[in-house]
């Protein structure tokens, strides 16, 4: 089997956040009050699982939904420093040219990853599942899965992060890894992804190659 469905992550693997959020990040341990983050540590902490940073940094979990809250209103008072990465408003066309089924399911706000994507690009995703917690994804998939009504297997995640592919894994499909976000190839790679994409291009390249067969059996395996 193929795969029907491609669920996004948003931030670091649609959208170029990662130079925001180097901005930002210190701002936001103050008004918490965490470990503020020194410039020769952001390269390691980039090879980390956020529940990893979170314990290097001294963020309780408790705090976690007040950081969420703010951190989405600042994205949405500075939306003009986030972009796009380069090639995805051709890598959306031709998903949906070739009939695949999109959704996003992302911790940032519907009205910011609207706002990036721009009109054309938003109209390509089929459903936004946003405003997910920090840990909370697995039951966004889930739910993406029943309102299309796609099985798992027939079903992959791409994203940038070490929690989502964690989460992709318990609910059930298939995780692909991009190598421009914030979690370093090598550190994706160690947790062996069902598949790793090096460039945009890359993505309905594969989605739509006689190999997605193969790949959707691994899910279902899984």
């Amino acid at each position: 089997m193929a795969f029907k469905l491609v669920i996004f992550d948003f931030d670091g693997t649609l959208a170029d956040t990662w130079p925001w959020f180097a901005r930002v990040v210190n701002d936001v341990a103050d008004r918490y009050d965490f470990r503020r983050i020194a410039n020769d540590e952001m390269a390691a902490l980039r090879g980390l699982g956020a529940a990893e940073v979170m314990q290097r940094l001294g963020v309780p979990r408790w705090k976690l939904p007040m950081i969420a809250n703010h951190m989405r209103r600042r994205k949405a008072r500075e939306i003009g420093e986030t972009k796009l990465f380069a090639g995805v408003d051709r890598m959306l066309s031709t998903l949906a040219e070739g009939g695949m089924k999109t959704a996003i399911v992302s911790s940032n706000a519907e009205s910011n990853v609207r706002a990036v994507l721009g009109p054309a690009n938003a109209a390509r995703i089929g459903i936004f599942e946003c405003g997910a917690a920090v840990f909370g994804k697995t039951a966004r998939f889930r739910r993406v899965l029943r309102r299309t009504g796609v099985p798992a297997a027939r079903t992959i995640c791409i994203g940038d992060e070490i929690r989502d592919l964690e989460a992709a894994r318990s609910a059930g499909i298939a995780f692909g890894a991009v190598h421009w976000g914030f979690t370093t190839p090598e550190a994706l790679a160690a947790r062996r992804p069902d598949q790793s994409f090096e460039r945009m291009e890359e993505i309905p390249e594969r989605l739509f190659a006689k190999g997605s067969e193969t790949l959707a059996g691994v899910a279902s395996a899984g």
